[in-house]
């Protein structure tokens, strides 16, 4: 009987220590939130153009680069132009689409970030305007910076967010940009 409780001293303090290490908490994952313009849209409708070719090739560049991103939860504003911009990726990923209501700038920035916040830890890619982009990274806590130009469509904009630090990493994807025609112009209005 001594003989088996010193084979087995050592065989529960193995559970005990492996227990002890399960219980230990673990650090947060930080949230990722990928945010690109809709990809290059038609002139018509002008209320709410589809993509252009040249969209829909920005648009599968964007669920190619971001296959292996594991990303969780897919946004975009209910406009044409962002669905089919997040649709192959969301396809891909087997997402159904969180649809984000529009409103005045500032309002919508918020609401933007509210839903994000229900996102903690995961990867989310958002897809926006040329008006909201900007919003969107500083309602969440990145830099405030001037709205894109008209013609600005290969912008990635991933916020990395980890308790209260916010890191932004930026950068080019898909096709280049169609020639700059006119000065810098932005919209004015809602998206």
């Amino acid at each position: 009987m001594r003989r088996i409780s010193r084979l087995l001293l050592p065989l529960v303090a193995l559970v005990a220590l492996a227990d002890c290490a399960v219980a230990q908490p673990q650090p947060a994952a930080p949230t990722v939130v990928v945010i690109v313009r809709h990809a290059d849209k038609a002139a018509e409708p002008a209320n709410d153009p589809p993509l252009t070719a040249t969209g829909v090739e920005r648009a599968q560049a964007l669920a190619a680069l971001l296959s292996d991103a594991k990303v969780g939860v897919v946004m975009h504003t209910p406009t044409t132009r962002t669905r089919e911009t997040v649709r192959p990726l969301a396809e891909k990923r087997g997402l159904t689409p969180v649809v984000l209501p529009l409103g005045p700038a500032a309002v919508h920035a918020s609401a933007v970030a509210e839903a994000v916040r229900l996102y903690p830890g995961q990867t989310i890619v958002i897809a926006g305007h040329s008006n909201t982009i900007m919003r969107y990274i500083a309602a969440l806590g990145g830099p405030t910076r001037p709205d894109l130009c008209d013609h600005q469509y290969d912008g990635i904009y991933t916020l990395i967010i980890d308790g209260t630090s916010v890191r932004l990493v930026e950068a080019r994807y898909g096709p280049p940009n169609p020639p700059q025609t006119a000065p810098c112009a932005t919209m004015q209005t809602r998206p």
